[in-house]
């Protein structure tokens, strides 16, 4: 999806992308500036290590990615640690995706990492899992 030039991803505040694949950063880059988006923050680094501030974000979304993270726990638990108290963990995972995640895992790992389970919307093949840092 591209966003109309001169709008940006989160009018009033800031969106963050970590891949730790260079050209998945430079193909983000690409899109965000040919849509005219400004408050785009791009870091190219692994999911396991500390690359922003504490509790510095509302939402961390991970969208067919969890299962692409060799060290899930470990990831899990930096988007605990980047999130506000009351900050929201969302999984969205899609049957048929190579790497799909299933909800029962998802909501184990998550769990584990310290968030509480708000909702899951969708069916197994396609869902969206809401967590809550308490």
């Amino acid at each position: 999806m591209l966003i109309p030039a001169a709008q940006r991803v989160l009018p009033g505040g800031e969106a963050v992308g970590i891949d730790i694949q260079q050209g998945m950063i430079e193909r983000l880059k690409a899109k965000a500036e040919k849509a005219g988006v400004t408050n785009l923050t791009a870091i190219l680094g692994d999911a396991t290590q500390p690359h922003v501030p504490e509790a510095s974000f509302d939402l961390v979304f991970l969208c067919t990615a969890l299962g692409e993270i060799p060290d899930r726990a470990p990831a899990l638990t930096q988007c605990h640690r980047a999130l506000k108290p009351g900050g929201v963990l969302s999984i969205t995972e899609i049957f048929g995706d190579p790497h799909y995640q299933s909800r029962s895992v998802v909501q184990r790992l998550a769990e584990a990492a310290g968030f509480r389970l708000r909702a899951i919307k969708g069916r197994w093949w396609f869902y969206t899992a809401n967590f809550i840092k308490p």
